[in-house]
């Protein structure tokens, strides 16, 4: 690769997101995280337990279900499953390898795995996993069972406010009711990347899928359905 080509990759893609979405998503992960560690400051009133108690990763489930609510790692069953199954993990990881490097590290890559395997791939799941071997100590004091309602109160609340906040912000439209009918084009043209930004600019909401990849999905199918013909 040519060095004014590696350079220009790492230069930012088409947003075609308005100005206006931008601030709703901002304000909406706010609100989402202020909510969340409020009720959580109520129903663990512990003093001194805060910190611990607001899973850092529920930041970065917040910017995907408020940010990029079309996303398929956004929606609840990965924002559910993928957090649970990856805390299982982080405390198991704890639990059964004492150098918290090691632990740490596999407790990343195993709930990577078991994401794939339960089809509920969720970035910040893995972050949950880290999140408990790195607070082991913390958890281990106060029982893994009390650990494991911390990680359920935060994945379930985020859930019940992402749909409060998102249905609100955007008139029923999380989580994404995915419609399978065949559609059959009145007629066959050629896209190009002008047409699928215009698509783009006129869809509501965010899409985390750049118009590069669109339309070789378009191409790819295309070239598939010759084949079929």
């Amino acid at each position: 690769m040519k060095l004014k080509e590696l350079l220009s990759s790492f230069a930012p893609g088409f947003d075609a997101t308005p100005l206006a979405e931008k601030f709703r998503s901002a304000a909406a992960v706010t609100v989402g995280v202020l909510l969340l560690g409020l009720v959580l400051h109520f129903l663990f009133p512990e003093p001194g337990f805060f910190r611990p108690l607001l899973l850092s990763s529920m930041a970065a489930a917040a910017l995907l279900v408020y940010a990029v609510p079309h996303s398929p790692m956004a929606q609840p069953w990965p924002l559910v499953v993928g957090n649970l199954a990856s805390g299982a993990v982080g405390m198991a990881c704890a639990i059964l390898i004492p150098d918290m490097l090691w632990a740490a590290a596999c407790a990343a890559g195993l709930s990577v795995l078991v994401m794939h395997l339960t089809r509920s791939l969720h970035p910040p799941g893995a972050a949950t996993a880290l999140f408990m071997v790195l607070n082991a100590s913390m958890f281990q004091q106060h029982g893994w069972l009390w650990s494991s309602g911390v990680v359920l109160a935060n994945v379930m609340l985020t859930l019940i406010l992402a749909l409060i906040i998102n249905n609100l912000i955007h008139l029923g439209r999380y989580p994404v009711r995915r419609h399978h009918a065949s559609v059959k084009p009145a007629i066959v043209a050629t896209l190009t990347e002008a047409d699928v930004e215009w698509a783009l600019q006129h869809m509501e909401g965010v899409t985390d899928v750049s118009e590069e990849d669109l339309l070789e999905i378009y191409r790819l199918a295309c070239e598939h359905a010759q084949k079929n013909q």
